[in-house]
């Protein structure tokens, strides 16, 4: 037997806080085809595509994904990432990358100082900060990493840096510059902080920072994010997907020269 937490918008679909299931050794897979099955007809739809899964608090995108297995006396907690926030910070693998993600409160005292201080504290990670205003939800972020990645790894990166490949990519410029004035930290504004390396290193910066942190894509971006790079209604309505407007950021991030 193991729970199953609901938490966020995902309580909605169930009505309850939790769920007991009497199993043992079934993946997270399973488990979603399961919950999708027992959900009440009468209730909103859980959308399982876009749902952080932790086991024990652990992000399960950081073991083995959807196929990470389930074992008797497990907490497996249900969190939606795109309809709201209630969780204040992720860990997930690219590619053999940890990567861990908050988003900082922003103040007027954190500057561009505080993202130095960061860097020169914990020197064996890969720290960027891009504001919260260009982010439109998890996935997107996911896969604006990915290009970065893939790009360090086939040497074709925009800059001499992963951290700046990542700004430029966000900010859809191939201008080292613009990317900053447009998504850099700004005083009091919002920023989601992105570090890469060893696991025990990203958990000391994490509990550093946890009294700076809220709770992530709690705000919709969407309509600023169409205007800001012009993206109109017609050329949302030409993709045939879910998410046309994830999308189209990622594609214009992915042909930057």
């Amino acid at each position: 037997m193991f729970t199953v937490r609901f938490l966020g918008g995902a309580k909605k679909s169930f009505s309850v806080d939790k769920l007991e299931i009497d199993k043992s050794d079934v993946s997270i897979a399973d488990l979603l085809e399961l919950l999708v099955s027992l959900k009440p007809g009468n209730t909103p739809n859980l959308d399982t595509e876009n749902v952080l899964i932790a086991v024990n608090g652990a992000d399960s995108s950081a073991i083995e994904g959807r196929k990470t297995m389930i074992k008797n006396g497990d907490v497996v907690s249900i969190i939606p990432v795109i309809h709201g926030g209630a969780f204040k910070k992720t860990m997930f693998a690219i590619s053999k990358n940890t990567i861990q993600i908050m988003e900082i409160k922003g103040q007027k005292n954190i500057g561009v100082d505080f993202l130095d201080d960061l860097r020169n504290n914990f020197k064996k990670l890969k720290i960027q900060a891009i504001s919260s205003t260009f982010v439109l939800n998890l996935s997107h972020l996911k896969k604006i990493l990915s290009l970065s990645l893939i790009a360090e790894k086939e040497g074709i990166l925009l800059s001499n840096k992963l951290e700046t490949d990542v700004l430029m990519r966000f900010a859809l410029t191939s201008q080292i510059s613009d990317a900053i004035t447009k998504t850099g930290i700004k005083p009091g504004k919002n920023f989601i902080l992105i570090a890469i390396g060893d696991k025990k290193q990203l958990n000391l910066l994490s509990s550093k920072l946890l009294d700076h942190s809220v709770d992530m894509f709690s705000k919709d971006h969407s309509k600023f994010l169409q205007k800001q790079f012009e993206i109109n209604n017609k050329q949302l309505n030409a993709v045939l997907s879910k998410s046309p407007l994830e999308d189209l950021l990622v594609e214009k991030a992915a042909v930057l020269f």
